[in-house]
């Protein structure tokens, strides 16, 4: 775990976030980007991106990452996971009440290769600080583009005692292990006395009229460019794909890293449970504790 400090009390803060953000792959994502730089919250990580969209060449990805592309640091799950969250990648509605914001970015391997079909489960409180325990309020997943890329719409997260502004979040390439983190913003006064904060989860964020913008890229532990399966609704799910089980009207045991497409059935403690959408089985996603992906029979 990180000493905990600001990045207010570390003057270097904003060169060594710059020397672990801006890289080759960094500009040539940036290079893409159009229209005007916004005005940046903390700067430091933005200028990769920034200066590139201001006029800079593209540059090819690198072959490997030796260029400052660290693989993302871990953080602890927290108490306020559930799994089976619905598959969006708007967390807000129109009655949502908080300052809008939208968190972008790319999935990358250790060789700075896009992740495609990377699965990102983010949960985080609401204005007020408080987590929907009973439903799944400000809780989604969805998966990567075909270019490693992800959208989330959300807002900015209240406080509550103890912690800073964060978003918690677990990153999955097709059948890899899980990456589970938080993403941090800069110049919150609380980030000095939360145990932990780590610097190098901070993302870019920018005020774009009432509301925020922030970027982060996720660097996994993975080689290659994982290629994703497809459910049915043309959408990737993790993992490769197993054979479905009720292709031939049969059922099946549930089990942990088993592929299942909608339709498919498994009994789980003598239960049969029907697949009601696409996904790769880990533990804590036994049927009878995800309603959005299981259905009893």
């Amino acid at each position: 775990m990180s000493t905990p400090h600001s990045p207010l009390d570390d003057p270097d803060h904003s060169n060594r976030l710059g020397d672990r953000k801006i890289s080759r792959k960094s500009l040539l994502k940036a290079a893409a980007l159009a229209g005007a730089a916004p005005v940046l919250i903390g700067g430091g990580t933005a200028l990769a991106r920034d200066n590139a969209a201001a006029g800079s060449a593209r540059l090819p990805l690198t072959p490997e990452c030796q260029d400052g592309d660290a693989v993302t640091e871990e953080q602890i799950e927290g108490p306020y996971f559930k799994p089976g969250s619905p598959l969006r990648t708007s967390l807000v509605t129109s009655g949502t009440v908080g300052t809008p914001l939208t968190v972008s970015g790319y999935v990358f391997g250790r060789n700075c290769a896009p992740i495609p079909g990377a699965l990102l489960d983010f949960w985080q409180a609401d204005n007020n600080g408080n987590y929907d325990n009973s439903g799944y309020t400000f809780r989604g997943h969805q998966f990567s583009d075909a270019n490693g890329g992800y959208t989330l719409t959300t807002i900015v997260p209240g406080l509550y005692p103890g912690r800073t502004r964060h978003i918690h979040v677990k990153v999955q390439a097709p059948g890899q292990p899980i990456l589970t983190t938080q993403l941090y913003f800069p110049n919150e006064p609380r980030n000095a006395t939360d145990t932990i904060f780590d610097p190098d989860l901070v993302m870019t964020v920018r005020q774009v009229g009432n509301g925020r913008e922030a970027s982060f890229d996720f660097v996994l532990n993975v080689n290659g460019t994982p290629r994703p399966s497809t459910s049915p609704s043309g959408s990737p799910t993790q993992g490769s794909p197993s054979p479905s089980p009720s292709s031939s009207g049969g059922t099946t045991t549930w089990k942990v890293g088993a592929s299942y497409k909608v339709g498919d059935q498994v009994t789980y403690n003598g239960v049969t449970y029907v697949c009601i959408q696409a996904h790769t089985a880990y533990a804590g996603w036994e049927p009878p504790n995800v309603p959005a992906l299981w259905s009893r029979r």
